[in-house]
Order: structure tokens, then sequence, then C-alpha cells
């Protein structure tokens, strides 16, 4: 009997503990300079069910990142049974703030991406994986890819005083 009730009760944690582990929001992990951070979406939409959970800015996570150096982003199932792009901001070695875009990543092909900046010595100052959920149709009849979830970190610098010692 006592065996019998310890192992309806491990049963019972597991069931537990799987279905809290599905029913959280995926995380993406941003890796950088010896670093990683996991962060919770700042949006999410639920791909079945097609409900979105209110923005979280408060998700952004922060990394640092020395200018010119890559980053590399590790997406789980439920972003990469999606199309999938990371958008990214920047500042030239001469000031100027930019902006890029990887092209569509392809459901169902990748896991991760190596975020390498278009110009070397370039500051990275953010980072966005976006998931897109479905296609709609636009006022001009194009169409539009509209995201279902968004992971965000911005970079800090890292200290130059540290870097001396």
């Amino acid at each position: 009997m006592r065996r019998g009730l310890t192992a309806l009760l491990a049963l019972t944690a597991l069931v537990v503990t799987g279905c809290s582990a599905a029913d959280h929001d995926p995380r993406v992990t941003f890796y950088a300079h010896g670093e990683s951070v996991r962060v919770d979406p700042v949006t999410y939409c639920d791909p079945v069910e097609r409900e979105c959970s209110e923005p979280r800015p408060d998700a952004a996570g922060s990394l640092t990142v020395p200018p010119g150096e890559p980053v590399q982003i590790s997406v789980p199932e439920q972003v990469r049974r999606a199309p999938w792009q990371v958008v990214f901001r920047y500042r030239t070695p001469s000031g100027e703030e930019a902006k890029g875009r990887t092209g569509l990543i392809e459901h169902g092909t990748r896991f991760s991406y190596t975020l390498d900046l278009p110009e070397p010595r370039a500051q990275l100052e953010q980072v966005e994986v976006q998931r897109y959920a479905t296609l709609s149709m636009d006022d001009s009849q194009g169409l539009q890819f509209v995201i279902g979830g968004s992971w965000v970190i911005d970079v800090e610098q890292p200290d130059p005083a540290a870097s001396r010692s």
C-alpha cells in the first residue's frame, strides 16, 4: 500500500511539473562574451489557442556585448516551428545609429543563429527575436506576417576600466 501511494505521489508530481512546464511561455537564450541570459517573451501568442499575453516590456533581458562581438541566439521548439527572424539596432564606429534584420528563418530549419554585425567594431544596442504567427491581408490586399512572439535584450557596453585590469 505504501509503495503504491509513493508511486502515485511521484507520478502526480511528474504530471503537475510537466503541465506547468508546458504552460510556460517559451524562453530564448542569448549568449555573448562568455555570458548568457534566458528571457521570457515581451509579447507572446499561443499559436494553437491564438491567445496573446499582455505586452511585458519588463521581460526584456540585458547582456554585455563588447563592440564587434557576435551574439549567439538559441530558440526553443515553439519558436523553431514557425518562421522567425532577428531584428537588431547598433551604433556604427562613427556614432551613427543603424538598424538591421536577418532574412526570414524558415520554420523547422534552425534552433540557433549567430548575429554578426555588418560593420566591424560596431556596438550592438538591442536584439529582438520575432516569431511569426500568421499571415494577414493589408488594405492593398498584400500579405503581411503577424508577429506572434518577441524576445528582447538590451545590450550593455563593457566597463572599459574592467578590461584594463
